[in-house]
C-alpha cells in the first residue's frame, strides 16, 4: 500500500479509517448508555448469563447492525484514498470526516433499531 508510505499518507488514510470503526463504536456505546439507559445499569445483571445484557449468545444484533451501517458510508471513501477504487469526490470529501459520520450513522441506526427490536426478557 504505497498511500500508507508517507506521513501525510498514514495520516489521511490509516487514522481516519481506523477513526470511522472508533466512531461507529462511540455511537453506539453513547445512544445506549446516555439515550436508551439514561446512564442507569444493572451492574449484577453485567454477570449474569441470560441477563438484560445477554441478548443473542452474548451479542446484541442491533448494535451490530448499527455498527456495520456507521462503517459503511466511509468504505467508499477509504477505497478512493487508497487507490483501489475510484468513487469519487464526495465519497474521499465524506471519509475526510470519518468519525463523524460513522458515529452518527451508528448512533441513530442504533435508537431506530432499539426503538424496532423487541426488549430481551431478563431471567
Amino acid at each position: 500500500m504505497e498511500a500508507l508510505q508517507r506521513p501525510s499518507g498514514y495520516i489521511f488514510t490509516w487514522l481516519v479509517g481506523y477513526s470511522s470503526l472508533l466512531g461507529a463504536v462511540g455511537g453506539v456505546l453513547i445512544a445506549d448508555y446516555y439515550v436508551i439507559r439514561k446512564t442507569r445499569l444493572d451492574l449484577a445483571g453485567l454477570y449474569r448469563r441470560a441477563g438484560p445484557y445477554w441478548y443473542r449468545g452474548g451479542f446484541n444484533p442491533v448494535a451490530l447492525f448499527a455498527l456495520a451501517a456507521g462503517i459503511a458510508p466511509c468504505v467508499p471513501g477509504f477505497l478512493t484514498v487508497t487507490g483501489a477504487v475510484d468513487f469519487g469526490a464526495f465519497w474521499k470529501d465524506l471519509y475526510s470526516y470519518a468519525w463523524f459520520v460513522s458515529f452518527a450513522a451508528a448512533f441513530l441506526v442504533y435508537l431506530a433499531g432499539t426503538a424496532l427490536a423487541p426488549r430481551p426478557s431478563a431471567a
